[in-house]
């Protein structure tokens, strides 16, 4: 193997730590990063292993982590009986926290969903089982991101070794 084969091996497995960490930690678009540490794996070998059926799986997964994202403190607001508001500010707690680094990602949709619940009720109970609820919904789409994201490392593990 030639050094610029090397070298771009030591890239693609850089790019897929860098997005398996991404997904847990705030300023790396995590699944973005780790699809294009994949993609790169399989031009290296030319897309012989990997095609275009097992990368567009791979993108198919990598959009679901943001889906995921972004709906899971909703639902966990919603579960924990939360206003329309109270989802909506929980969305809105979990976009704004992402520019307030580790402490915006953990607070920001517990805050959104409490502000919301509490302009809804007026009540600090139902705000606070709001923000808790939004904070186990955003806990629980850490999980399903990392879930997403080791299957795709799965997939592709699969189309590499397995044909």
């Amino acid at each position: 193997m030639e050094i610029a084969a090397i070298l771009l091996w030591i890239i693609a497995v850089i790019l897929v730590a860098a997005g398996l960490a991404g997904l847990v930690l705030p300023g790396l678009p995590g699944a973005a990063v780790l699809y294009a540490g994949l993609v790169l794996a399989a031009w290296i070998e030319d897309f012989a292993f990997a095609g275009s059926g097992t990368l567009a799986i791979l993108a198919v997964l990598a959009l679901l982590t943001y889906v995921v994202d972004f709906v899971a403190g909703i639902l966990g607001a919603k579960h924990f009986g939360a206003s329309r508001r109270a989802m909506a500010g929980a969305m809105l707690g979990a976009i704004l926290g992402i520019f307030f680094g580790l402490p915006g990602l953990l607070l920001g949709p517990f805050v959104g969903a409490a502000v919301g619940e509490f302009s809804a009720q007026q009540s600090l109970g139902a705000a606070g089982r709001a923000g808790i609820g939004a904070t186990i919904g955003l806990a629980l789409g850490v999980a399903a991101k990392l879930a997403l994201a080791f299957s795709m490392l799965a997939v592709f593990a699969a189309a590499r070794f397995m044909t």
